[in-house]
């Protein structure tokens, strides 16, 4: 099974910069925004916002971000701007298809930049629809290989409810059902099978091959969109 996420990129970016930690925390910190704003402040009756508690503790996010993220969502501070979640789609170099998650508080500021830096980058902003049938939307959830092994993780799979399994050089991600992902987690944490992160993503249906002279290009890319604030995560359908 293929797919990539530039998330995976940033979740082990810990040892970097102020600058660039108070970048990832901004994107993190929308995460919980967007969460508590959607289903409220108690994680044990919100999942996605406990997801990305999680995820934010991670990167060592402190405690006070945490919290006040958790208060913007629900409206506690006051004169904050909005958070709302986009998703846009794209090509990028050598036909690969993107699908781009972003959390913003100007959806047209987000949309031209993103739109330049696809242009800039040898890619192109499609409309809606355009590359989303290519890919699938499902729970994920990331187990380290250097905590576990492939085999007594991929023996569990089956009880567990998931779908299905992945694995790469330093991961085996289960796949579920968006409707599974909490129990599926809840299952092998019940085995004592605890998880780097639990998320909602988007696998490929059809698979492309990235021609080797646009690698270069495609990295560039990848790279400059994670350095944009509003962009949260980038799937692509690489074989």
């Amino acid at each position: 099974m293929s797919g990539h996420s530039h998330w995976a990129t940033t979740h082990r970016a810990k040892g970097v910069n102020d600058a660039k930690r108070a970048a990832i925390f901004t994107k993190y910190g929308r995460n919980i925004i967007v969460a508590a704003a959607a289903g409220g402040s108690n994680p044990d009756s919100n999942y996605m916002l406990k997801i990305a508690i999680d995820a934010a503790r991670s990167v060592n996010m402190p405690k006070d971000n945490i919290e006040r993220a958790i208060k913007r969502g629900t409206g506690e501070l006051k004169d904050a701007a909005k958070i709302e979640e986009f998703t846009y789609e794209a090509y990028g170099p050598g036909q690969i298809a993107l699908i781009i998650e972003a959390a913003t508080d100007n959806k047209n500021r987000t949309v031209s930049e993103v739109k330049s830096i696809l242009t800039k980058g040898d890619g192109k902003f499609v409309p809606t629809g355009a590359v989303s049938f290519m890919f699938r939307r499902v729970g994920l959830i990331t187990f380290l290989l250097e905590k576990y092994s492939a085999e007594a993780l991929e023996n569990e799979v089956l009880d567990s409810g998931a779908d299905d399994f992945f694995v790469t050089d330093e991961s085996f991600i289960v796949v579920t059902a968006i409707d599974q992902l909490q129990s599926v987690q809840e299952y092998f944490k019940g085995k004592n099978l605890l998880s780097e992160n639990a998320e909602l993503g988007y696998l490929p249906i059809q698979t492309a091959t990235l021609p080797e002279n646009d690698q270069a290009a495609f990295d560039k890319l990848l790279e400059t969109l994670d350095d944009h604030p509003d962009v949260q995560k980038v799937w692509d359908n690489r074989a």
